[in-house]
């Protein structure tokens, strides 16, 4: 893979014009903060990556809505709320499909698709900021500590002392970052998922996974340990 410079993964919201890369998938919420392993094989979404890395490296992943099983190669309808990721790293093969890693930058709406003018789809889109309100500020230790504490209690018992899962736990990270890797790695329902990724208020994020966690206390281990196993690319640097 072509090595990167974290320089280039800042996000310059000064020029960001609003409108996005579509690219929507059926069993993945992307969210900011998590590194995402990718393998693009299909044609659209080649010539989708493409332009992305001629351009600003860019990319929209999004969740199709129900009932797309009927339309995938079309445009079915998707859900409302995406994250905006940069490709991190890219490997093209002899066939022209592509293995990238996408780091997750931004929440985003989406406000309209544009026409289909292009193989894949494009989107106009809202940035959303993370928020906090400041009359609970001396809870949201608390609260990240709670939230640090039920994550550590459903992973398996052999992830306890891996290091980045270590440094997930600290206190040290922030509570929105805790919130967007929970939500990513724990196996919670897809429209769970989405609703988490278009909650901008950062303590109910926190307070929608606890709920979450406490009404499935006894999460799979197996399902827990692949999810965590996005944190690392499994692809080789070879």
């Amino acid at each position: 893979m072509l090595p990167w410079n974290a320089e280039d993964l800042r996000f310059d919201e000064t020029r960001f014009t609003g409108t996005v890369r579509l690219f929507p998938l059926p069993d993945l919420v992307m969210f900011p903060h998590v590194m995402q392993p990718l393998h693009v094989y299909e044609s659209r979404y080649r010539d989708l990556l493409n332009e992305a890395l001629d351009h600003d490296g860019l990319i929209a992943m999004s969740l199709l809505a129900p009932g797309w099983e009927g339309d995938y190669d079309g445009r079915p309808p998707v859900l409302p709320y995406a994250c905006l990721g940069k490709v991190v790293t890219h490997q093209r093969a002899g066939n022209g499909e592509y293995n990238l890693l996408l780091l997750g930058m931004r929440r985003v709406r989406i406000e309209s698709e544009l026409p289909p003018h292009r193989s894949f789809r494009e989107a106009n889109v809202t940035l959303l900021d993370d928020c906090c309100e400041t009359e609970v500020d001396d809870q949201r230790p608390g609260l990240q500590i709670a939230l640090a504490k039920k994550f550590q209690e459903s992973l398996p018992e052999g992830q306890m002392a891996n290091p980045p899962i270590l440094s997930l736990l600290s206190a040290e990270i922030p509570l929105g970052a805790l919130t967007d890797l929970v939500s990513f790695a724990l196996p919670l329902e897809y429209q769970l998922k989405c609703d988490l990724l278009g909650e901008s208020d950062i303590d109910q994020r926190a307070w929608m996974l606890l709920d979450a966690m406490e009404a499935v206390p006894k999460i799979d281990p197996k399902r827990v340990a692949k999810s965590l196993a996005n944190y690392l690319p499994p692809f080789s640097l070879n």
